[in-house]
């Protein structure tokens, strides 16, 4: 895998709220673990945007901080090999987030990417 370090693209959070609108008005992919909105910015900037999002219907502060770090950890692992360059992506924890297994979380987590940059790819969900 040490290989696959010099093929991948510089991932940056998203950090203010419009950031986040501007993704919502994009594609998205559920699973049973999570929700994934992705939108091509159409810039030139060539890095991968991610943000991540937990909102109280899912459960306590606990419950919300543990999901939104499981998300982290797996879009850390999975989005600068899946990710397509030039696009922003926030990850939604939904109920099954915080609890559900680990390998299922990810296999969730790269299926959804997959379709996304399938899409993406084909020229939908532009900016």
């Amino acid at each position: 895998m040490a290989q696959d370090v010099d093929n991948r693209t510089e991932v940056v959070r998203l950090t203010v709220r419009p950031q986040f609108l501007f993704v919502r008005g994009g594609l998205s992919e559920r699973r049973k673990s999570l929700v994934i909105q992705a939108r091509l910015r159409g810039d030139e900037a060539g890095h991968i945007g991610k943000g991540f999002t937990a909102t109280k219907k899912i459960g306590n502060a606990v419950i919300r901080n543990r999901s939104r770090r499981r998300l982290k950890a797996a879009a850390s692992e999975l989005l600068p090999g899946l990710g397509v360059p030039g696009a922003d992506y926030v990850f939604i924890a939904r109920m099954e987030t915080a609890g559900i297994g680990w390998q299922r979380l990810l296999d969730d987590m790269e299926s959804a990417l997959i379709s996304l940059a399938a899409a993406l790819k084909q020229g939908s969900g532009t900016a």
